[in-house]
């Protein structure tokens, strides 16, 4: 296993607060995809959920079910500090391919990205398995490459090829919201369930 997969290489980034990809807020694309849900009783995951920013604007929005995960045991602690007075949120500190539930809605924001590539296929059918019957997939992948360490990138014909087994592709296309370190270089997903 290489070092940027294991627990600890992550918690020690998060002691080092070397988080270049922690943008102190929920992210501009799924703030708009969150804000154009009706149904607040939906079952939600986030994995690799590092600071929860996007855990906390659900739960502020009155979201009432939702499970983050993250195996830093640093960021579920502080996570678990922070969020103690919220009944609405489950925060789990395990390795995501061992997790087990079902769920409506997966939000993908860098866990993907922080995977070594070859976990990919393991990522895809986890996703699947973890999502009820017709759940969606929705988040951001990087839409460019990056060279030997996270964060692993990828091109839309990578993705479609690896998703489109286990997943209508309902949108796969360039964001138009993204921050703006990262404008140009992110895909916005949203992909269904296909029941293979």
């Amino acid at each position: 296993m290489n070092n940027f997969l294991s627990k600890y290489y992550w918690n020690s980034r998060y002691e080092a607060k070397e988080t270049g990809w922690d943008l102190k807020t929920i992210s501009p694309p799924l703030k708009a995809y969150i804000d154009q849900l009706t149904n607040k009783n939906i079952s939600v995951l986030i994995p690799g959920c590092g600071s929860g920013y996007e855990a906390e604007y659900l739960l502020k929005q009155g979201f009432e079910q939702i499970t983050v995960i993250d195996f830093a045991p640093l960021v579920v602690q502080k996570m678990q500090k922070y969020m103690f007075n919220y009944q609405n949120i489950k925060i789990i500190c395990a390795d995501f391919f061992t997790h087990t539930g079902r769920y409506d809605l997966i939000l993908e924001q860098t866990f993907f990205c922080a995977l070594d590539p070859s976990l990919r296929t393991n990522y895809v059918q986890k996703m699947s398995k973890l999502l009820k019957e017709n759940g969606k997939l929705v988040g951001l992948l990087f839409g460019v490459q990056f060279p030997n360490n996270p964060p692993f990138g990828g091109s839309r014909e990578e993705y479609l090829d690896l998703f489109s087994d286990k997943f209508k592709i309902n949108l796969l296309e360039p964001c138009y919201n993204s921050v703006k370190p990262r404008q140009g270089n992110e895909l916005f997903l949203n992909f269904s369930k296909n029941g293979k």
